[in-house]
């Protein structure tokens, strides 16, 4: 499952250039899937919905930072557990229950995040 960041962040930053997948973005920041990854064209997101890998999507939150669940893979196959929950000073960076994914899903994710 993805990690998110809960209302408690103290928007330190500690966590963006943590994440391998590029998917934590500042309150109010626009994302894209092609952020960080090489990714080019269209991307088919979990909710099956294509988008271009270079759109510029709504930011998920205004106020705090936040991780884009379509480009989250917990670390799998970067690091033994997410960075961005080990750097956290507050512990915000918690498991996203909406999001439930296999290991094997989160590696998928990886790999099509990292051709």
């Amino acid at each position: 499952m993805a990690i998110k960041i809960t209302e408690e962040c103290i928007n330190c930053g500690a966590c963006e250039p943590e994440c391998p997948n590029n998917a934590i973005y500042e309150g109010g920041v626009e994302w894209a899937i092609a952020d960080g990854t090489t990714i080019k064209g269209s991307y088919t997101l979990m909710d099956g919905t294509a988008i271009d890998a270079q759109q510029r999507n709504p930011p998920i939150s205004v106020d705090i930072y936040y991780i884009v669940p379509n480009k989250c893979t917990e670390c799998q196959g970067f690091h033994e557990e997410p960075q961005c929950a080990a750097v956290c000073p507050v512990d915000c960076c918690v498991p996203d229950e909406m999001y439930k994914e296999t290991v094997e899903e989160l590696l998928a994710k990886k790999d099509r995040l990292h051709v």
